[in-house]
């Protein structure tokens, strides 16, 4: 690796003009350090970049060590473009990454503009600097899992039910861990032995067989005694997944986190060797993307074979159902998806992930604000199980962090709390707050978030935009809106935000109102489409929703 992207800035010492500007910088580094690939820039999901080259991120770290409180970092698609003289209350840094007129929003355009250097893809949470590992995702992959247990096993985990999946990169890497907590057995293959050796060493897989004979024997062992266990078997899924139809095995879940979205840079299509793979990257990307479809249809034959023989199938979000069906399985959206299937209650609360950041780089810093979550929501199981768990099995990666599902209110309510906790010592340093881009009001995605709104809404994608916009209106010091890169381009839109919690009464403000509002928007987005929960939230709380009679279809 040709620069110290595993370096881990601690303590209090600031090399930039300001606690805001600085946290923004650590939380950069954060992201290559715990990245997939940080001598590429990419984060995750094969393509999710920090920024678009080392020229642009070498400025935009020169950027916010001579900025000023009163300046605010225009970034273009991981490209600084310049610096603004604002204000002291507004974002220090505003980008947007990837965003494509309807049009040209196409995997062809994008990659035509890629090899240009025009535009990068920024991910959700890599291109603006929240990714914080595969802890991220790992609650929201537990939550899926104990809602599984809850709706289809009348239980409240996953002892003795095997749960098949493929998939560990910086996404999918979660799912073992995840299912692991769930007291699942669980078994995940990945046709890269870098990222099982990766997940072994960070704590997020257990065991490595060499032979399906061998996984297929653990994961029976396991199940047997009702014992979470999580196995990772080298192999490609479109191979694999169909063994196990052949030998008559149907776990009791199946899913799937491989990099579908990206039939170039991120599927591997089987019985293809890494220097053919190579080759087609560069002189024919066409004959690689059909190749990928040729091997995802047969994964999800496979998936659909098992969910038709009694497996609960879903979809985790990687477009795969799409790729299939544009391959020809007709029948690829018999599979659900995630969040409709078991989130989209608690999205309609305005309930999502959540996140927090110790920029100090103490450990001790998250652990003080468990104490204080365990105690402040105790009445609270979903908190308090998910708090416990986590700080039994989920390991740091890079700064530490927490994720945890919170919604309207109580988003705020900690944030004030952290705010305090730094102002009075009682942390060794600033916090900063985000939350993933799959939430209430941030994201539409037709194929995955907004799939089947009852209002028939799924594709507008005004939400995350004013979810943008308010952000910045609210003071947010960073705001982000993104759209789809190679496989994902044309099909989704998001928006993120970073609030920083330095102890000043400055940063109380911003929090306040820009948690606030965050969740507000959420809220008003479910409430608009008719949602019970979000309507019933909306008259809890007393958010400011403005109901109007639906005109008929």
């Amino acid at each position: 690796m040709s620069r110290d992207t595993d370096k881990i800035v601690a303590g209090s010492n600031t090399r930039c003009r300001g606690w805001r500007q600085e946290a923004l910088l650590r939380l950069l580094e954060n992201v290559l350090a715990v990245g997939e690939r940080p001598e590429d820039l990419v984060v995750y999901a094969a393509l999710g970049k920090a920024a678009r080259d080392w020229p642009s991120y070498d400025a935009i770290v020169a950027a916010l060590k001579t900025m000023e409180e009163d300046e605010t970092l225009i970034v273009q698609s991981g490209k600084p473009i310049g610096i603004l003289k604002t204000h002291v209350q507004a974002p220090i840094v505003i980008m947007a990454n990837c965003n494509l007129v309807g049009h040209w929003a196409t995997a062809e355009d994008f990659y035509r503009l890629q090899d240009r250097n025009l535009i990068c893809w920024g991910g959700l949470t890599a291109g603006d600097w929240q990714y914080i590992g595969s802890q991220g995702v790992i609650q929201g992959t537990y939550e899926i899992f104990r809602r599984i247990a809850e709706r289809h096993f009348r239980a409240t985990d996953l002892a003795g039910r095997f749960v098949l999946t493929s998939g560990l990169g910086g996404m999918g890497g979660a799912q073992p861990l995840a299912g692991r907590m769930a007291e699942a057995a669980i078994l995940c293959v990945e046709v890269d032995p870098e990222r099982v050796a990766r997940r072994i060493q960070n704590g997020y897989l257990q065991f490595q067989a060499k032979t399906l004979d061998e996984a297929l024997a653990m994961i029976a062992d396991a199940t047997a005694q009702k014992r979470g266990c999580s196995v990772g078997l080298v192999g490609n899924a479109a191979d694999i997944f169909p063994q196990i139809v052949q030998r008559g095995i149907v776990p009791d879940v199946v899913t799937d986190q491989t990099s579908a979205h990206d039939l170039v840079y991120g599927y591997i299509p089987a019985g293809v060797s890494a220097t053919e793979i190579d080759r087609l990257r560069q002189h024919d990307s066409d004959r690689l993307m059909a190749l990928s479809r040729q091997s995802i249809v047969r994964h999800v034959d496979a998936m659909l074979a098992m969910q038709r023989a009694g497996a609960i199938a879903f979809d985790n979000g990687n477009l795969i159902r799409t790729q299939a069906r544009e391959a020809g399985v007709a029948d690829a959206f018999d599979i659900p998806i995630f969040t409709e299937a078991y989130l989209r209650p608690l999205f309609a609360r305005a309930i999502g992930p959540f996140r927090w950041i110790a920029l100090s780089n103490d450990e001790d810093d998250i652990r003080k604000i468990d104490d204080y979550l365990l105690e402040t929501f105790a009445d609270n199981p979903s908190v308090t199980n998910w708090i416990t768990l986590a700080r039994r099995h989920v390991p740091f990666e890079g700064l530490p962090a927490r994720i945890a599902w919170l919604g309207h209110d109580e988003r705020t309510r900690v944030g004030l709390a952290v705010n305090a906790m730094v102002r009075e010592g009682a942390l060794s340093g600033p916090v900063a707050f985000t939350r993933d881009h799959l939430d209430a009001g941030a994201m539409t995605h037709p194929n995955i978030m907004t799939e089947n709104m009852i209002d028939g809404s799924d594709a507008v994608a005004d939400w995350p935009l004013l979810n943008a916009m308010i952000a910045c209106s609210s003071r947010a010091d960073l705001v982000a809106i993104h759209s789809g890169g190679g496989g994902y381009a044309g099909y989704m839109t998001s928006a993120g935000i970073t609030i920083i919690a330095d102890g000043s009464s400055e940063a109380e403000a911003r929090l306040a109102s820009s948690l606030t509002n965050d969740t507000s928007l959420g809220v008003m987005r479910y409430a608009d489409a008719g949602y019970e929960d979000a309507l019933d939230e909306v008259a809890r709380t007393g958010i400011r929703h403005i109901r109007l009679p639906r005109r008929a279809a």
